[in-house]
């Protein structure tokens, strides 16, 4: 019979342990998250569609 080394139900590490801890990534804050810059971006195509859209019809 083989001889056990590590307890029953413990990933030995041969077969990739995660019982190591790691420190995770700090959040990015607003900036990193996709709907602020999605935002930004529709509001900006906005906003110079209205200039265009002013001139057009005699505003400005």
């Amino acid at each position: 019979m083989a001889v056990l080394l590590n307890p029953p139900g413990e990933t030995p590490p041969a077969e990739g342990s995660t019982s190591e801890a790691h420190e995770e990534r700090a959040d990015g804050g607003l900036w990193e998250h996709p709907g602020v810059w999605t935002a930004l971006i529709v509001i900006g195509a906005l906003v110079v569609a209205g200039f265009f859209l002013a001139r057009i019809f005699g505003y400005g």
